[in-house]
Parts: C-alpha cells; structure tokens; sequence
C-alpha cells in the first residue's frame, strides 16, 4: 500500500503534473498532422528525459503516448487521413459522418471512446501486473534468456510482411548489439580499432533515426505529389461531447467489447494497435444492434471501436515491457529505452526495487487521461489550425531536432551519423517491406540475451540441456517450437493460396468456355 501512495504522490508532483501536460498536447497535435505517428512523437522528446528525473520523464512519455493515441482521429474524421495506423478503420465511418455535417459528433465519440478504453485498460494493468511480476521473480538466466528469445521471436512473426524477413531484421538488430566489448570478457569486438566503437552502438540514435528519418522523407515525397485535401470544419465541439454522451448507452458495449479486445491484443509483443482496431471493428459489426446507419456510411460504433480499442492497446503494451522487458509495439520500446537511460531494468525486479516509479508511471497514465478529457475536447479547433502547418517548415525542424537529441546523449558526431545511417536504412527496409521494430528490439535486448544466455551455460559447465530442466524455461522453449510451427504453417498456406488464385487468373479460358461465357 505504501509503495502506491507514494507512486500517486510523485505522479501529482508540480514538475510531473507539467510534462504530463505538455506530452498529452504534443501528443495530439503530432499525431494530428497527417504522416506524423505517436512513435515520432516519443522519440522527439527521448532526448529531453536525458537529465529528467525518472517520474517526470515517464509521465511526459506516457502522456505522448496517451495524447497520441487518441489525436489520430482528428485528421481520420476531418481529412480521411489517419492520424496513426489504427485510424484507418476510423476514416471508415468518421469521414462519412463529417460530410453528412456531424464532424463535431464524430470527434466527439472518438474522444469519448479513446478515454474509457485507455481508462479500462489502466484498471487492468494495475490489477495484473503486480500479480505477474510476483511469478517472475521465479525467473533465473535460464528464464530470461529463453523470455527474451521468445519476444524477439514472436515480433518477427507477427510484423509486417514474412516471418523470414521479421527474422531478417532480429538478426541484424543482434549482429549490430554485437559491436563493442564483449560482456563477459570485456574483449573488443567489431569496433575497428575505434575508442569510441568500444562502447557499442547505443540505440538512442538508432531509435531516433529509424522513427524519425523515413517519416520526413515520405512526407515530402507525398506532399510534394498528394497535396492535403480541405478539412471539415466543425462547428461546436461541447456540443459533439454532449452528443456523444447522449448515445453511450447504446455505445457501451461496444467500447467494452473493444475495450478487453485492445488490451489484449497490445499485451502481445509485436501485434500493435492496427490489429486490435480492425479486430474490434469487425466484432462490432458482426455484434450491432444499430441497423439504422450502414457500417461505413457513418455508423457511431465504427468510430467507437477502433478508437476504444487503440487507447486500450496502451495499457496492454506496458504489461509486457515492464513485468519481463519486452516492448510489445514501436512506442513501448522507445519507453523502454527512457527506462535504460534512467538506470531502471524493465524486468521481474522493476515492481521490488523500483515500486514507486512503477506506480508513479501508473498515476501519470490515470492523470494523462483526466488531461486527454480537458485538453483534448476543448483543444479540437486549435488541433484543426495545426493540420495546415506546412511540410517544407515541419520537416526541417524535425530532421534539426533528431541530429541535437542524438548529439546531446554523448555529444559525439559519431551519434549523429549513427542517426543518420539508421534512418536512411530503415527508409529503405521498409520499400522492401522489411519490419524495422524487431531489428530495434533486438538491439535493445541483444546484449541481455546474449549475457543471460552465456551465464546460463557457465552455471551449467556448458550444458544445454540447462534450457529444458527447468520448468520455466521449458515451457518457454516449447512456446518458442509452437509458434514456428504455426507461423511457419500459416505462411505455407498463404503463399499457397496466393499461387492457386493466380495461376487461375492467369490461366487462359478454353475455346469452348468462350462460346459459354457468350451465352
């Protein structure tokens, strides 16, 4: 009990209380601006927590991510633009309705329902997570390293594009976590016989330039050839609230059913928050009982959904990054490097060693979200304004601000280039449709599996059998075996189907078949 008060304490904090604040803002404004996500948005700011304390820098991350999560509805309904990849599903129905003159309405359900997934999602990690980090305090090197594989393992399966390519990535992500000294015997490694190659490659710039670098250049790609679209004006925001609040009783069992979908979905590592909207989208489909306005033309819950289900994902994705060290999407890994920074380890000792700054985090997602409240539905005109601000005047202030965060964490050039090189990387990966998330994992967890993993064997003499005799690690392993099967299987199918529907398409009709396709 002592260690929750205390956490409620330094998240009411005046310093806390402000950077709280000033993330929610920045938060929606970023993820208004079309081309811009919540991840950009995190990582700009990473380097301002360098000489924060730990409560204050966790609470203006984790009300970025708040703010974000929810301001990518405002461009979906206003522009038919997503704000950030969940918001797709909400250009579905949340666009329909501004045209019809009820921009205001929609927004207003939007908000509402952003605000009780992320509060559902809240009351669901604190109830379960200091439960699961009692059972991983049973966790040995053994435990971690086979936890740490299996996460790697399980983004690469579920990112975009091919198991293999997610693999790809996690293996160059490790071979990179590689360079510098060697954890146990402090031997050089891969640094070219560079000073400064001997720490490593830190993956504060990798961070900022794989987010940050590929969203600038496409940008300017689409803006230069796709110039934005006029915004649906709104005209009066309390009024879409009141309106919104006139129907949740109709709304809220979707935005429960959503709600629990979210959370779920977001405390897998490497699934996201698109999936977890168009799942709850579908559910709400399938489920309604409001027949009156067609899916797609408009329909409240449309917009309930998605939106309940992407604020939801947030406090799904902190149970895997603060209980076993796993992020499970971009941004909960950007927050687990502002844990790294701070000196705190993400893992089964963060509720025991550092209970208070675990329930001061807490305290700044419930505060983030009586903020998004006040904040969020009475700064709707000033976000609409924001929308408008050119690329030629953002984009360079973005690319200014990642070279002096990368700079200011060592004030070393070679953090500039490092930024620099990961950015024009990741731009390319993702042409080539390779996921760059498990790559940035890989990099921050290689150096922990590859310590926990060597320890494990040392204790063992060299034994792997170390790996099965323990229970814990067993089932991790055999967790690990089953997820490539089914991975491996499911892909299998698909490409099978894929070459079966084109060899059909592209199979010509027989002569006869002409005459009868004539009849």
């Amino acid at each position: 009990m002592e260690p929750l008060l205390n956490g409620l304490i330094q998240g009411l904090q005046p310093l806390t209380l402000l950077l709280t604040a000033v993330g929610v803002v920045l938060g929606l404004v970023i993820a208004a601006i079309p081309g811009l996500t919540v991840s950009l948005a995190v990582v700009l700011l990473l380097p301002f927590t360098f000489y924060l304390p730990p409560s204050p820098a966790l609470g203006m991350l984790i009300g970025v991510f708040v703010g974000g999560m929810a301001g990518g509805a405002i461009s979906a309904v206003l522009l038919n633009i997503p704000g950030n990849p969940a918001s797709i599903i909400t250009t579905r129905d949340g666009y329909p309705m501004a045209k019809k003159g009820r921009a205001d309405h929609a927004l207003g359900i939007a908000f509402l329902a952003s605000i009780l997934g992320g509060t559902f999602s809240l009351l669901v990690l604190c109830l379960i997570a200091p439960q699961i980090a009692k059972f991983a305090l049973l966790f040995g090197a053994a435990e971690q390293a086979m936890l740490v594989l299996l996460g790697l393992t399980l983004v690469a399966g579920f990112s975009e594009g091919s198991m293999i390519r997610g693999l790809i990535s996690a293996g160059l992500g490790l071979g990179i976590a590689m360079i510098g000294l060697d954890p146990i015997t402090a031997s050089a490694r891969y640094t070219f016989d560079t000073v400064e190659m001997q720490q490593g490659i830190s993956f504060i710039p990798v961070m900022i330039g794989m987010f940050a670098l590929p969203v600038v250049i496409e940008t300017m790609v689409r803006t230069r050839s796709q110039p934005l679209p006029p915004v649906i004006p709104i005209s009066n925001a309390l009024l879409g609230v009141r309106q919104a609040v006139a129907s949740l009783k109709q709304l809220w069992p979707c935005i429960f059913r959503s709600s629990a979908i979210g959370t779920t979905i977001g405390a897998v590592p490497g699934t996201g928050s698109a999936i977890a909207a168009i799942l709850s989208y579908q559910y709400a489909e399938r489920l309604s009982k409001n027949r009156d306005i067609e899916f797609g033309k408009g329909n409240p819950e449309g917009i309930a959904a998605p939106e309940a289900a992407n604020s939801a994902m947030t406090g799904g994705a902190l149970i895997p990054m603060l209980i076993l060290g796993i992020p499970g999407d971009p941004v909960t890994a950007v927050m687990l490097g502002a844990l790294l920074i701070q000196g705190l380890t993400p893992g089964y000792t963060l509720f025991s060693d550092s209970a208070e700054i675990v329930y001061g985090l807490f305290a700044s997602f419930g505060i983030s979200l009586v903020l998004l409240t006040l904040i969020g539905l009475l700064g709707v005109p000033l976000f609409v304004k924001v929308i408008r601000i050119p690329a030629r005047v953002l984009m360079p202030t973005i690319v200014l601000l990642c070279i002096i965060g990368s700079y200011a964490l060592q004030n070393s050039v070679l953090d500039v280039w490092v930024m620099l090189a990961a950015g024009v990387l990741a731009y390319y990966m993702r042409r080539w449709n390779y996921p760059v998330l498990p790559l940035l994992l890989a990099l921050i967890l290689g150096k922990i599996f590859e310590t926990q993993f060597r320890m494990s064997l040392i204790i063992a003499l060299g034994d792997p059998l170390i790996f099965f005799k323990k229970p814990i690690s067993m089932v991790f392993v055999l967790l690990l075996v089953a997820f490539l099967v089914w991975t491996i299987r499911r892909e299998f199918l698909t490409s099978q189907d894929a070459s079966w529907s084109s060899s059909e398409n592209s199979s010509p009709l027989p002569s006869n078949a002409h005459e009868e396709k004539g009849k």
